[in-house]
């Protein structure tokens, strides 16, 4: 055996605490053979690993991320959340409710939450704030349009009062692409009027202080138990949109790029996870949507699957749609490009790393 080895040897006897000599006396290293050496060597390399600072986890980045409302396309923040997705990717995110678009970009703007689920960003880009999207899950508004019994057509707005969770907001949209359906002017014809998230908008609405308001699939059950009645799905207007998506600060990506990313991930796993998991999904609804009204938990989960894509893409006809109805408060609209609202680089890099080719074989199609 080489004089190496044996040294080698006498270092792992040592770590043993094994004795190499005593007074008196002369004690040889015992001699290993080649495959208990190499054995010996793995169990204190394991070892030294095991306690190496490189080693102990590293402590979770702490987030908040924004949501605006209880409905069912917020759910995959939520079971993301609560399945431990966003762990999985180094990030620990606390889901924050900040009651409407209106307030979640305001928010956003203020850079607390850093990320927001919301479909807003534009507005507030315009006005100055460098507010992005990274990825988007709707495409079209589905929210119903619900009136006071006695109300029977769309045409009897007209001198009422229509509510809407706050202006800048997607229902503020969603009112303003109505009533352009209806030839009615906001606020000449129709009064808006915010009144908050969906279980404050139904209060007003059985209070008589609004006559017809916005509500969301998840909400939709509910205000049919309470005598409202819908009349139109604003998706069935065959308007293209930019609906609700992640969104952030460039400062905050140019900061916290790799943290931007985590979350996205967490957030993308919690989509494909509702699809492939139903039950532990709809708990998870309930809890958050609090309610256990099999009907809402039933209607939001096939809703979600509905209309949720699995992959969430940008539509760059949908954001111009959005700056045509800024246009006439906002000059600025006018010149404004589609593209420079969004950071498609995000979804590219998963696309590359074959992450959504992961999501695939981890969550089948049943």
């Amino acid at each position: 055996m080489s004089e190496a080895c044996e040294r080698m040897q006498i270092s792992l006897l040592r770590k043993s605490g094994a004795p190499t000599g005593k007074a008196g006396f002369e004690t040889r290293p015992y001699k290993f053979s080649g495959r208990q050496l190499a054995t010996h060597l793995l169990v204190v390399l394991s070892s030294l690993l095991l306690f190496s600072p490189r080693a102990v986890a590293q402590e979770l980045k702490k987030i908040r991320l924004g949501y605006p409302s209880l409905a069912f396309t917020q759910s995959h923040i939520w079971v993301a959340k609560e399945e431990g997705l966003y762990k999985k990717y180094g990030v620990d995110v606390d889901p924050v409710f900040l009651r409407g678009g209106q307030v979640a970009t305001q928010a956003l703007a203020a850079g607390d939450p850093p990320i927001v689920n919301v479909g807003t960003t534009i507005q507030a880009n315009l006005a100055g704030y460098d507010l992005v999207l990274i990825a988007t899950i709707e495409n079209k508004f589905y929210q119903l349009v619900f009136v006071r019994p006695g109300m029977t057509t769309l045409e009897q707005l007209r001198g009422k009062k229509l509510g809407i969770s706050g202006f800048g907001s997607i229902t503020h949209y969603c009112a303003l692409i109505l009533l352009k359906h209806l030839n009615l002017e906001p606020n000449k014809d129709v009064t808006l009027v915010p009144g908050g998230p969906d279980a404050e908008r139904l209060g007003a609405m059985v209070a008589g202080k609004i006559d017809a308001s916005f509500f969301n699939l998840s909400t939709a059950p509910i205000a049919r138990k309470m005598g409202f009645t819908d009349l139109l799905q604003i998706a069935d207007l065959g308007v293209e949109v930019q609906g609700n998506g992640l969104a952030t600060s460039r400062a905050y990506i140019k900061t916290s790029r790799d943290t931007v990313k985590s979350a996205l991930k967490g957030y993308i796993e919690g989509i494909h996870f509702i699809y492939a998991n139903k039950q532990p999904s709809q708990r998870v609804f309930a809890k958050y949507m609090r309610t256990n009204d099999p009907e809402v938990l039933e209607t939001s989960y096939q809703n979600y699957v509905k209309t949720i894509p699995r992959k969430p893409t940008f539509t760059l006809k949908g954001i111009q749609f959005i700056l045509d109805m800024l246009a006439p408060q906002m000059p600025q609209a006018k010149t404004a490009r589609p593209e420079q609202f969004i950071d498609p680089t995000f979804l590219q890099e998963l696309e590359k790393e074959g992450f959504f080719t992961e999501m695939a074989k981890r969550y089948p199609d049943r």
